[in-house]
């Protein structure tokens, strides 16, 4: 048998990149010279994920402001004084504040699909952000003239049409991004966030066929940011349940950090559905060290106690570096790991026979 197995999204970007992004942002070099810089990045990224072994391919995020943030780059109405996230070892993101409707996303995910599978002959996954996500940068004392009623209405639509675009732009497979999701139990221990979200996530996915939501996904993990995380510190007791209410085919979950993955496993196997299939995740983007090939394979054997074979993928814990300024980890490691989850991944199916 074959396992699926599959990269969660954004690479860390070369030295050049990251040095672009602030030369770019102190308007010494232009949109021109940075698309440049992007392109040569794209094209060395795809170039090193083939050589992994990787049997589907990102785009690494090169293009990507951040993860979260692509839809908003280049819009107007907007200021910087949003929703503040911090992390266990005390930097901050903050997102930006909504100031005027009607909302519109800037830049739609097939835009980076497109310059990636003109580079592969290999499959190529997209990942979207969730709209859960975008929701936050409604400010909570509303927008005169743009009620918050509105604003959700625009964004499920703008949802859909990122996630619909790339579909039509032939991804093998569309990924939201969802990791707010254990974060809003940290933000709200009663879980009435937690629903809201799903609520607005499903809102979207209800928007397509059951062929269609077979081809999207949702990931899930506790932040992964500078070496440090927002929410390992939640119960992913409290997450899971909830996850897989979400109407999506595949889900994609941060398993190799978890303090006790098997207790996380079994709360998996109670509430995975008969359509869905979950990828764990058997490599730690923050942890420097590399796993061997046989450590992936046993976690993969691990996870398959649990899961049925026929159900059950593997993926990296989180992206690489899912904010573009995130140098934390190296091109080189994240190859690596990357390789050494496709080779344990293999092992893992050959003695699953």
């Amino acid at each position: 048998m074959t396992l699926p197995t599959e990269p969660i999204g954004s690479i860390p970007r070369p030295a050049y990149l990251v040095e672009g992004l602030g030369e770019f942002a102190a308007g010494r070099i232009d949109a021109a010279a940075l698309a440049e810089l992007e392109s040569r990045a794209l094209a060395d990224t795809i170039a090193r994920f083939e050589e992994t072994g990787s049997p589907v391919l990102t785009d690494g995020e090169q293009g990507k402001p951040s993860f979260a943030t692509y839809p908003l780059a280049g819009l107007t109405a907007l200021a910087p004084d949003g929703v503040v996230i911090p992390f266990a070892d005390g930097h901050t993101r903050q997102l930006p504040r909504l100031t005027a409707g009607p909302f519109r996303y800037a830049t739609h995910a097939d835009e980076y699909l497109t310059r990636a599978k003109a580079l592969t002959a290999k499959p190529v996954k997209q990942a979207v952000i969730a709209a859960s996500a975008v929701s936050l940068i409604y400010p909570a004392d509303g927008i005169e003239g743009y009620s918050q009623e509105q604003f959700i209405a625009d964004l499920v639509n703008e949802a859909e049409a990122d996630i619909r675009r790339s579909l039509d732009a032939g991804a093998d497979s569309v990924q939201i991004d969802f990791t707010e999701g254990r974060l809003s139990l940290k933000l709200d221990p009663s879980g009435g966030l937690l629903r809201q979200f799903v609520e607005l996530n499903n809102a979207v996915l209800d928007r397509f066929t059951a062929e269609e939501r077979a081809k999207i996904g949702v990931h899930t993990c506790p932040g992964g940011d500078l070496d440090s995380v927002h929410s390992l510190d939640v119960d992913y007791a409290g997450l899971l349940p909830a996850l897989f209410d979400l109407k999506a085919g595949r889900f994609f979950v941060q398993l190799a950090s978890e303090p006790d993955p098997d207790r996380a496993l079994a709360v998996i196997a109670d509430n995975l559905k008969a359509d869905q299939r979950v990828f764990v995740g058997v490599t730690d983007p923050i942890d420097p060290r590399v796993e061997t090939p046989e450590e992936v394979r046993d976690r993969v054997l691990a996870a398959a106690r649990y899961v049925p074979a026929e159900r059950l993928g593997t993926c990296d814990d989180c992206g690489f570096s899912p904010f573009a300024d995130d140098t934390s980890t190296s091109r080189d490691i994240a190859f690596a790991k990357i390789k050494a989850r496709v080779e344990g991944t293999r092992l893992a199916a050959e003695k699953l026979g």
